[in-house]
């Protein structure tokens, strides 16, 4: 705790360690609200909801949702938003606090599950919490950017004796230094881990991951609402993927702990499992695919018709580059979504599958229309 990354700095940004989405383009966090609106009034525009962001970095992308929130006042104006972080960092919340109420915050006290709590610059209460379980109850939106690749995960390797876990240990050789070693026998992590149905020679879990989508599935099916995850990873088909980031460049991640980035891509199929079929999931898909559909070609020629000058022109382009392009972010990251069931099958249409209209599609894993 005193030494993690996220404790001690968290680099984001272009004089961090990585650079994520919402810091590349305003675009990103604006498709992102409009989702949520999307979802909001396909499941009848209810009277009040939270939005609950999971490890929510700078706060920037918060930030771009507020903005549309705002400018879609006349939509909203009936319901009541507010917004809940879930941050265990002390500096990122300073952060965020900053970015998003201009610093007019004020700290709880103990009792309170919220240990601070601000109002929006543009009006939206804002709660801090280092939990999730702290979040209270109620119709939600979750969204998680960037947020599962960062938990910490178990590695395992297949052997001729069977499953093997990956640990670390200090290296003989050179003091100072650590190493990868393999467990001399099975380990509980390997008896609880390991699907049986695994086929993979190398397989890393983050069972961290897999509470925390429990408890969205849980409370999705139980308060109503929906979840968004966005991040690296795979349907189950990776293997070694743990890495380490700093200053932009990939860093061993067994050298100088506590220093850089450490990431693993997200197995989607194992939070696709640990959802347990309390919710419908849909996706993984490209982000390019979900970017598309939500419409960033439209908004990119609104962006480009209304700029003056060539050098924003030039940005915009160089940053749709960067979201959409399959070498860049477009392919690497996925967007990953968990919604109630009667979202996607009427109650009703089991027995009579001809009656009442038909469902709005999902916004983003749905091919965009124009009408």
């Amino acid at each position: 705790p005193p030494q993690g990354y996220y404790t001690r700095r968290g680099g984001i940004g272009e004089s961090g360690d990585f650079i994520t989405s919402p810091e590349i383009s305003q675009v990103f966090g604006e498709l992102i609200g409009i989702w949520y609106i999307s979802e909001w009034m396909a499941m009848g525009k209810p009277n009040s909801f939270q939005l609950v962001e999971l490890g929510p970095g700078r706060g920037t992308l918060t930030e771009d949702i507020l903005r549309v929130f705002n400018q879609l006042t006349s939509v909203l104006s009936k319901c009541d938003v507010s917004v809940h972080l879930v941050e265990v960092s002390p500096k990122l919340s300073e952060i965020q606090a900053l970015m998003l109420t201009g610093g007019k915050v004020h700290p709880n006290p103990e009792d309170k599950s919220a240990y601070m709590e601000g109002i929006s610059k543009t009006g939206i209460p804002i709660f801090w919490y280092r939990d999730i379980q702290d979040v209270p109850p109620g119709y939600s939106f979750y969204l998680a950017h960037e947020f599962f690749d960062a938990l910490p995960i178990h590695k395992f390797q297949r052997t001729e004796k069977g499953w093997r876990e990956v640990l670390v240990d200090i290296d003989p050789e050179v003091p100072d230094q650590l190493q990868f070693v393999l467990a001399p026998s099975s380990t509980p992590a390997t008896e609880n881990f390991i699907q049986p149905e695994e086929t993979r020679p190398h397989v890393e879990v983050c069972p961290e991951a897999g509470v925390i989508i429990q408890r969205l599935a849980c409370r999705i099916e139980k308060d109503g609402g929906a979840a968004l995850v966005a991040d690296y990873g795979h349907d189950g088909t990776k293997t070694d993927t743990f890495r380490g980031f700093r200053n932009h460049k990939l860093h061993d991640v067994l050298s100088a702990p506590g220093t850089a980035d450490l990431t693993a891509d997200v197995d989607f199929s194992y939070l696709r499992k640990m959802t347990q079929e309390r919710t419908t999931t849909l996706g993984p898909i490209k982000q390019r695919e979900f970017l598309k559909n939500m419409g960033i070609d439209l908004r990119l020629q609104v962006l480009l018709q209304n700029s003056r000058d060539t050098a924003t022109r030039e940005q915009l382009l160089r940053s749709y580059d960067m979201l959409m392009n399959p070498e860049k972010m477009g392919d690497c990251f996925n967007f990953f979504a968990l919604l109630p069931h009667h979202r996607l099958v009427h109650p009703d249409k089991k027995d009579k599958p001809e009656s009442k209209s038909a469902l709005p599609p999902v916004a983003g894993f749905n091919e965009l229309l124009l009408k």
